[in-house]
Order: structure tokens, then sequence, then C-alpha cells
């Protein structure tokens, strides 16, 4: 496992207008591997997550405070680039959101927008990005096909392609199961696992059985402020926290 820490949290406070979300939160997250956000409902981890590509920029009242370091350059600094940020930081939604129109153009909206590959540079890419996100088998017949034809679980791995096309270093998952059948959520689960082998993962999820299968370490976060982080197998089995082994036990939340 790579040591070397992509993010790095120093005392990151958010607020909605007035109303703190999260409290001077400090943490780094590695350059490998998958790291888990649990909580319950409005404990701020998607909240941070969105902090790291800037999503939260977009909502108005948003402010934050502190510092979100990405290979040691802070996000918020004035000059740093969103757009590249978020070439570097892809993000899968909680819900597929596969835009109207064909799977091939779904997958090749990001290469379009960052660079004019070449016909035979697209095919390829778009090759590439479906067999990482365990889809090329199914679809490699019909990529002209609306991809509103797939079912569920396809397009939710249809948008990791899409988000793995352009090469990011880092893939932020916001519960991106919850809607998901058990078959489709294994394969889902599969496929962040495989992809934490290579690259930054970050999950947000409410499903305790989850963060077990999936990630190597995890933090509770509980009104706004962390409780705990650490491999998760101590986080789930010998919690130091008592609100962490209340939690992860199922005594509230």
């Amino acid at each position: 496992m790579n040591d070397a820490v992509r993010f790095r949290l120093e005392a990151l406070t958010c607020r909605y207008g007035p109303a703190a979300a999260v409290h001077g939160v400090t943490l780094d997250i590695p350059a490998q591997g998958v790291t888990a956000f649990i909580g319950p409902s409005g404990c701020g981890k998607s909240t941070i997550l969105r902090c790291l590509n800037r999503m939260n920029d977009v909502i108005e009242g948003f402010s934050v405070g502190g510092r979100v370091l990405l290979d040691g350059e802070d996000v918020y600094a004035p000059g740093f680039d969103p757009v590249e940020l978020r070439r570097r930081v892809g993000m899968v939604f909680q819900r597929s959101n596969p835009f109207p129109s064909s799977i091939l153009d779904n997958v090749a909206y990001g290469l379009r927008l960052h660079r004019r590959p070449t016909r035979a540079e697209l095919e390829l890419a778009v090759e590439e990005a479906l067999r990482a996100a365990a889809l090329w088998d199914e679809v490699k017949d019909r990529l002209d096909a609306s991809a509103s034809s797939l079912s569920g679980g396809q397009q939710q791995r249809l948008c990791i392609a899409r988000a793995l096309a352009v090469r990011p270093e880092v893939l932020l998952f916001d519960e991106p199961a919850s809607a998901l059948d058990p078959i489709s959520t294994a394969r889902v689960e599969e496929l962040v696992t495989e992809l934490g082998k290579r690259l930054t993962i970050v999950i947000v999820t409410h499903n305790l059985q989850q963060a077990p299968r999936v990630a190597d370490r995890t933090a509770f976060f509980l009104l706004g402020k962390l409780v705990e982080y650490g491999p998760t197998v101590q986080v789930f089995t010998t919690p130091a926290e008592e609100q962490t082994e209340a939690y992860v036990s199922g005594r509230f939340g």
C-alpha cells in the first residue's frame, strides 16, 4: 500500500449561510485504496466529500474555512482552477445521471471537453473506460444506443466509465449503490475495490455492511465533527470511541 497522502484536510469548517455543517475536521486520505465516510444523515460526510472537488461552490451561501490540500496544493487557493480540479477528482453520484445521448457520447463527453482527440483516440479511450467500469462486454455492440436503454446498475457503471475516461487521480462516490438492487450493488462494490488498487477512492455510505466490504480506512462523523478515523477493521471491531461503537453496532443512526 502506498503511504503517500493524496488529500490533507486541515481544520476544515463548512457553513451554509450562518449555520456550520462541518467543524474543524483534520485528516489525511492516502493516495491509494478506499476510504469510507460513515455517519448518520446530516453528519457532514457528503459536505466534506464535495469539498474535495469543490462541488459545493455552486451552492449559494456556502463558505469554507481551513484548507483542503491535494498533493500539497490548496484547492481553495486563489488561481486554483476548479475545472482542472474536477478532471483530476471525478465524482459519481447517488443516482445515476447519464446524459440524454448515446452510450459512446456519454463516455466521450469529458474527453471532448478537455481535449480534441481523433476518432481513433476517442474510440480507444471509450473502450478502455468501459472496460475499467466492467461494462464493455455488455454494451460493445450497441455503443450508439441511448444511455437510457441501460438498466439502473448499468447506468451507474456508465457514469463511472464517464468519470474514468479523463483519467482522474481520485474518484469520489456519494452513496453510489443506494438506489440499486443487490446484484448491481455487488458489481459496483467489486468495481470500487478494484479501482482502489490504482486510484484514490473516497466513498460516502449509509450501509454499515458496505464499508467493511470495500474500504481500507473508515472515518466516522457525527454532528459535523470527526469522531474516529482508522483502519476499517479497527473502527468496526475495536473502536476507540464509545460513539463509534454505538453507531457501528446499530444503537443509533
